[in-house]
């Protein structure tokens, strides 16, 4: 690749600067907010890819994609410029770039007193690279010591990055190691820096496979650096500063699109296997589950169906019914509604070259296609070939709508399970139609998933307008939130998985996929023994999406009641969370509303206490829930870092108050998940449910932690029908509260807004065991408010 140096003024206009470098390129710096700038170098000829479907700052991106020119959704604050021999200074009052020369990038922002301090640079030798005659695309920055490296999306390891290279590919790694594997399902090519006083985020806008160096690569010509670097496409990135990590990754989720608010049920215990769908008797297999949950009083919402139930001759083919397996599908989706549960149903983007449809797929040009030959292109899939279909093509989302809504929706199935969309086509110029303008499938692989799971959200809605979507998605690329909840993959069952995956989880919150969970228990081998199910039942109900999921070696089903000697430990984890689902839901609207992760590091909201940048097993659910998940076999204590705050600690089962900034040991027998809840916070509580009806959530408490001091706290618990888009007419219930707390007084002011009132009536204040100041609700002394 060649290096990009000497550069010219060419124009600037009041949203970006323009440079002409070494006769062949063009450097546009864009001005879209006061601390977020854009970096886009592309050939004179024009874009690689003319269009993003990442970028999504104001609403959703067309079909056919948000043309990379377009600065809608942006306030352009307008900057200055001053020019001299060497370099090009480009500011407004929160973020300064300067453009030296040759071609290098030193960025600074404005701290709180006011001065100039440097935040970022590039290397001041070969900075930006380009293959002058094909692909290939680099960029390298200074790394500078202390540098916290975060983000990346799905990524095994350690949550902070430093130090290693990581990978952006798309594949199916089926069994992964949570420890090592890279890469995996996920293209999310953002990076949060974290320093001293400051953090920024880097975003690259480009979809073609790269790569990322933080840290592990030296070389003695160049000072130390950091890497990316793409196979294919422009240099095209995204600069943005924050005082703080939570700043940038909400940043960044205001950047790339809004969390999608799915109803309610979502949040519940989500049963599947591929067991009971690749049984003969599928059907009554499934079935029995219903039974089972009821018998072992197991709380539960949906399920989701794994793709046996498509099958011809153990081999998968989308959209097709095995009627020998599932005889009557519509009389299986009532059972399941009558029981309360919905279903949800695997569906794959790749026929198979035997797929009963697969010629007139073909024949409509509905598949992606071979470079060479112009036919639909083969790919490994399945323990056979088969080809992909191209959703760049208007008429492949027609038939996909039209296949989404006959064979799922008609049939009773609520929500779709977007899988196996990984798009591994490595005819790297293989064509897609790019509606209407051929694209070679290594610019916008990733894509792919993302208009497949909008086709399928697309479908749901037209079918059933008056319900919120919920879909699921294993693959996909930045901006993936605005239409699917996702999960970490076929994961392999072991403590080091339980261990890994919740650092895999918490960065993907990080990197803007709030809405995260993992297979709990393991999806490949052998089944998990007792206690490592316990603790992994345990982790999961505190994750976002909660579902038990297995396709084991040894042919076992992991299930709730799968060892009768657990199960009422598995029942308790399982009420918890539905205990907490009033939580879990505020915490899903404030996602969705107000950009807030649901799974956050330690140190998202404790930065000043530098013990919780390191490495552990904990994490906050929301900003007071401290989750001290059991990942060692055998443990029956939990030793973990309480963040050091001013307010303190509670247990949150005893009430027993703990200060901050220390080493506590808790027991942790088997039947317990240590927890801690911050002083000062509320937790919205309901009672035992079977699943999340509105009618029959009759109770609701509000759980106090009260500061032991003086101060004043406040929280919110949001309500609505859990399903409908009334609250975007006001159809919901926002309840606002303050705590102020004196020696001798608790006063809690209650609010509400909305109009909808729920099964509740009253909201029961409840207090720790050993709090003995006297309690007013709105001025009364009474334990239980009313409506």
């Amino acid at each position: 690749m060649k290096t990009l140096k000497h550069w010219t003024l060419l124009n600037a206009d009041a949203s970006h600067v323009t440079l002409q470098i070494d006769h062949r390129y063009r450097l546009a710096l864009y001005v879209l907010e006061k601390g977020l700038f854009r970096v886009a170098i592309s050939r004179n000829t024009g874009w690689a890819l003319e269009k993003t479907w990442s970028i999504a700052p104001e609403k959703d991106v067309p079909w056919e994609g948000r043309s990379r020119d377009d600065l809608s959704g942006f306030s352009l604050p307008g900057y200055s410029i001053e020019e001299t021999d060497e370099c090009l200074v480009i500011a407004t009052d929160t973020l300064r770039v300067t453009v030296h020369q040759p071609l290098w990038l030193e960025w600074h922002y404005r701290d709180t007193h006011g001065e100039w301090q440097l935040l970022a640079s590039d290397r001041s030798t070969s900075a930006y690279l380009i293959n002058p005659h094909g692909d290939g695309v680099a960029h390298y920055q200074h790394r500078l010591d202390g540098d916290r490296y975060y983000g990346l999306g799905e990524k095994a390891g350690p949550l902070q990055r430093t130090g290693k290279r990581y990978e952006m590919r798309n594949l199916d790694a089926m069994g992964y190691n949570a420890a090592h594997t890279d890469p995996l399902y996920k293209h999310i090519p953002f990076t949060i820096t974290k320093r001293e006083k400051v953090s920024f985020g880097l975003f690259y806008d480009n979809l073609s496979s790269c790569w990322f160096g933080l840290g592990n690569e030296i070389d003695n010509y160049h000072r130390p650096y950091r890497r990316w670097q793409a196979e294919a496409g422009d240099i095209d990135y995204y600069l943005f500063v924050g005082e703080r990590v939570v700043d940038i990754t909400k940043a960044f989720v205001r950047l790339t699109g809004k969390t999608l608010f799915g109803p309610k049920w979502s949040l519940g215990y989500s049963g599947s296997t591929m067991h009971y769908t690749d049984a003969p008797d599928a059907q009554q297999q499934l079935m029995n589950f219903i039974r089972l949950c009821k018998e072992h009083a197991i709380p539960c919402d949906s399920f989701q169906l794994s793709s046996g139930y498509t099958s011809i001759n153990n081999k998968r083919y989308v959209f097709n019914w095995n009627y020998d397996k599932v005889p009557q599908p519509k009389a299986l989706s009532q059972a399941f509604h009558d029981a309360g549960l919905r279903l949800a149903a695997n569906i794959k983007p790749c026929l198979l070259q035997d797929h009963p449809r697969y010629h007139e797929v073909a024949e409509k040009g509905l598949f992606i296609r071979d470079s060479e030959t112009g036919q639909p292109e083969r790919s490994s899939f399945w323990d056979d070939e088969g080809s992909n279909l191209d959703f760049t093509n208007p008429d492949t989302i027609a038939w996909w709508q039209e296949g989404v809504t006959t064979q799922l929706l008609e049939m009773g199935i609520d929500s779709t399970w977007n899988d196996n969309n990984e798009f591994e086509v490595w005819d790297s110029e293989a064509r897609c139609h790019g509606f209407g303008t051929p694209i070679a499938i290594k610019h916008i692989r990733p894509v792919m998933p993302l208009l497949m799971m909008r086709a399928s959200l697309e479908a749901q809605q037209r079918f059933a307008p008056d319900k919120r979507p919920y879909l699921i998605s294993r693959s996909g690329c930045a901006g993936m939130q605005r239409y699917v909840q996702t999960w970490s993959g076929d994961n392999r069952t072991s403590w080091e998985t339980l261990r890994f995956n919740t650092r895999m989880g918490v960065g993907m919150s990080l990197s803007g996929l709030y809405n995260v969970g993992h297979d709990v228990g393991g999806f490949s081998g052998d089944r998990p023994d007792p206690e490592l199910f316990v603790r992994w039942v345990q982790n999961g109900v505190m994750h976002p999406r909660f579902t038990i999921h297995s396709w084991n070696d040894d042919h076992t089903v992991n299930e709730p009641w799968m060892y009768p000697a657990i199960t009422p430990a598995i029942r308790s984890a399982i009420e918890l969370r539905y205990r907490l689902l009033p939580w879990f839901y505020t915490l899903l609207w404030q996602a969705h509303a107000d950009d807030e992760p649901m799974l956050r590091p330690t140190f998202l909201d404790h930065e000043h206490d530098a013990q919780t940048f390191e490495e552990c097993d904990e994490f906050m659910l929301g900003k007071d829930l401290l989750v001290a998940s059991v990942v060692e076999p055998g443990a029956r204590e939990r030793t973990l870092w309480l963040p050091a705050n001013t307010e303190g600690w509670y247990d949150f089962y005893t009430g027993v108050w703990y200060s901050g900034g220390q080493w506590i040991t808790l027991a942790a027998p088997l039947e317990t998940l240590p927890l801690l809840v911050r002083a000062g916070a509320g937790l919205p509580l309901s009672a035992r449910l079977a699943h999340t009806s509105p009618a029959e959530d009759t109770t609701r408490e509000l759980k106090l932690f009260p500061l032991k001091g003086a101060g004043t706290r406040c929280g919110l618990l949001f309500e609505d029908d859990g399903e409908s888009w009334g609250y975007q007419e006001g159809n919901a219930l926002w309840l606002e509260w303050e705590m102020a707390c004196d020696a001798a007084t608790i006063r809690l002011t209650i609010s509400t807004r909305g109009d909808y009132r729920p099964a509740w009536r009253e909201l029961t204040v409840t207090l720790p065991p050993d709090e003995h100041r006297q309690l007013l609700i709105n001025g009364e002394a009474i334990r239980c408010w009313q409506f």
